[in-house]
C-alpha cells in the first residue's frame, strides 16, 4: 500500500502543470538546504570545542541542555511558519477499498521524513560522537540523542495541532507569537526559570535513561492526537458543511464611474475582503504606509538619498505587489467558468490595472506627511508612485500570464506559499531593483533631482503607452488561456 500511495504522489509530481517552475523552485530549495546542513554539521563538531573554551570550569554538555529551551521554542515558532503537513488528493482514494487508517498513517509517517526532522540530525550525531570520543558513557549519550530526536518530531506533531486549530482564525499566528513571547519573557525576567526547566530534564534522562519512557509516551499521544484530527475530516463530504454567517454586503456603487469594467472591479473589492488570503492584501497596506518609519527616522539613511526609491517604491505599491504577483490565480477556483462567458479579457485586465493604479495613488496620498523627514522623501516617492502606475502595474500584468498555480481562498495568508512560483521570485527585479539600481547610478552620476526626473518620465512613458502595452499583455493572456484553465484545474 505504501508502494502505491508513494507512485501515485511521484507521478502528480511530474505530470504536474507547474512542473517545470515547481522544479527549479526545488533546486533553489536544494541549495538552501544544502547551506543549512553545512552549517548544523559544522555547530555538531565545533560545539564542544566552544562551550570548553567558553566555559571552562563546567561540563559543555550541561551547559548545552540549559540552551536546549530556546532551541525548543525556536524550532516551534519556525516550523509553524514555515513546514506545512504533508498533503496527498486522497477524495479519489476514499472510492476505494483502503482503509482510512493507512491514509492517516501514510500522511503523517511521510510528515516524520520531513528536512525539518533531518537537520538537527547533522548537529547531534557529530555532538554526541565527540562527548563519546571525550570519555562519556556511550549508553547515557545515545539516549541523550535519542531523546532529541523524540523530542524533534514531537515538536513536529505539536506544530500541526496547533496549525489545525489556528487555521480557522485570521492572524492565525498572533496567539504562538503571544504565547511565545510571554515564555521567552517569563524566563528573561527569572520569572519562571524554563532553561533550568529544559535543561534538568534532559540532565536528568542523561543520568537515568529509564526517564526516556517519559518523550517517548509524549510523543505518542501527539500521533494519536494528530491521528484523531485527520481521521475526522478524511470523508467525501468533509468541509461541504458550513458556518452559518451573516452577509455584510457594501455599497459598491462608486464603481459604477469606471464604466465597463465596473462589475469586474466589484467582484475583485468582494473577492479581497470576503475571503481570508486576500485580506492579506489589505492588512498588508497598512505595513507598507509605515514601512518608512522603519527607517527615515535613523539618521544613517538620511545620507543614501538612493534608498528613498526603495522605500517608495515598495511603500507606494504594496498592493500592487502583493496583489498582483498572483493575478489571475484569485480567480482559479472559478476561472474557467468565467472563461466561458461572454466577457473581454481586456476588460477583466484592466480592471486588475485600475485597482492597482487607485492603490498607489491613495498610498502616496497618505504618506505625504513622509515629507516631515525632508522634501527629497516626498519628491523620492512622487516619482516612485509614478513608476508604479506607468511601469510596475504593466510588468506585473506581463507576469501573472506565466502564473500556473491554483489558490486555495480560504486557507490563513500568514506565510501561506501556496501559489508561490518561479514567476513570483524573479518578478521582484523588475519590481524593486531595476528601478533602485537605476535611480541610484543617476543619482551618483548626475543628481538625486535628476535620478527622480528620469524615474517618473519612464512612469508617464508606460502611462502614455498604456493602451498599446495592454493590448500586447492581454494578447499574451490569450495564448496562455487554455494552459491556465488545464493548470488550475489541478490540485497541486
Amino acid at each position: 500500500m505504501i508502494k502505491l500511495l508513494l507512485s501515485l504522489e511521484w507521478k502528480s509530481f511530474f505530470r504536474s502543470a507547474s512542473f517545470g517552475k515547481s522544479l527549479g523552485i526545488k533546486i533553489f530549495m536544494g541549495f538552501m538546504a544544502l547551506y543549512f546542513i553545512v552549517i548544523f554539521l559544522g555547530m555538531g563538531l565545533g560545539m564542544y570545542f566552544i562551550l570548553k573554551k567558553a566555559y571552562p570550569e563546567q561540563d559543555p554538555l550541561v551547559i548545552l541542555n540549559g540552551f536546549l529551551f530556546y532551541w525548543i521554542l525556536g524550532d516551534l515558532i519556525f516550523r509553524f511558519f514555515f513546514q506545512k503537513l504533508p498533503v496527498m488528493s486522497v477524495k479519489p482514494l476514499l472510492t476505494l477499498p483502503i482503509k482510512k487508517s493507512k491514509i492517516v498513517n501514510y500522511v503523517l509517517g511521510k510528515s516524520g521524513l520531513s528536512f525539518f526532522n533531518f537537520l538537527p540530525l547533522f548537529a547531534i550525531i557529530p555532538f554526541g560522537i565527540i562527548l563519546m570520543t571525550n570519555g562519556y558513557p556511550m549508553g547515557s549519550v545515545l539516549i541523550w540523542m535519542l531523546a532529541l530526536i523524540i523530542v524533534t518530531l514531537s515538536i513536529n506533531f505539536l506544530n500541526f495541532i496547533i496549525e489545525s486549530y489556528s487555521a480557522q482564525t485570521e492572524l492565525s499566528f498572533l496567539p504562538l507569537i503571544v504565547f511565545s513571547g510571554g515564555v521567552f519573557a517569563l524566563n528573561y525576567f527569572d520569572i519562571i526559570s524554563f532553561t533550568d526547566l529544559v535543561g534538568n530534564a534532559f540532565n536528568a534522562i542523561y543520568n537515568s535513561p529509564i526517564l526516556i519512557v517519559i518523550p517517548i509516551l509524549i510523543l505518542i499521544g501527539l500521533y494519536l492526537f494528530n491521528f484523531k484530527l485527520l481521521r475526522q475530516k478524511l470523508f467525501l463530504d468533509s468541509g461541504l458543511k458550513e458556518k452559518v454567517k451573516e452577509v455584510n454586503t457594501s455599497n459598491l456603487d462608486w464603481t459604477k464611474s469606471f464604466g465597463d469594467i465596473a462589475p469586474f472591479m466589484q467582484l475583485d473589492l468582494k473577492l479581497i475582503w470576503r475571503n481570508k488570503r486576500t485580506k492579506s492584501s489589505v492588512w498588508m497596506l497598512v505595513l507598507g504606509l509605515l514601512y518608512g518609519l522603519f527607517f527615515y527616522p535613523q539618521p544613517t539613511y538620511q545620507d543614501m538619498p538612493w534608498f528613498f526609491v526603495f522605500i517608495g517604491v515598495f511603500s507606494t505599491g504594496i498592493f500592487l505587489i502583493n496583489f498582483g504577483q498572483f493575478i489571475p490565480a484569485w480567480d482559479s477556483g472559478y476561472y474557467k467558468l468565467l472563461m466561458s462567458q461572454n466577457i473581454k479579457y481586456e476588460q477583466y485586465l484592466k480592471s486588475k490595472f485600475t485597482l492597482m493604479a487607485l492603490s498607489v495613488v491613495i498610498l502616496f496620498v497618505l504618506g505625504i506627511p513622509y515629507v516631515f523627514f525632508g522634501w527629497k522623501i516626498l519628491l523620492a516617492h512622487f516619482a516612485a508612485a509614478i513608476y508604479n502606475i506607468g511601469v510596475n502595474t504593466h510588468v506585473i500584468l506581463l507576469g501573472g500570464s506565466y502564473n500556473r498555480k491554483k489558490i486555495n481562498l480560504n486557507q490563513k495568508a500568514a506565510f501561506n506559499y501556496q501559489g508561490t512560483g518561479a514567476v513570483q521570485w524573479l518578478i521582484g527585479i523588475p519590481l524593486l531593483l531595476i528601478p533602485m539600481g537605476l535611480f541610484a547610478l543617476l543619482n551618483f552620476l548626475i543628481s538625486f533631482e535628476i535620478a527622480c526626473l528620469i524615474l517618473g518620465v519612464l512612469g508617464i512613458i508606460g502611462i502614455i503607452f498604456h493602451q498599446k502595452l495592454m493590448g500586447l499583455i492581454t494578447a499574451k493572456y490569450l495564448e496562455s488561456k487554455y494552459k491556465m484553465i488545464d493548470a488550475f484545474d489541478q490540485n497541486n
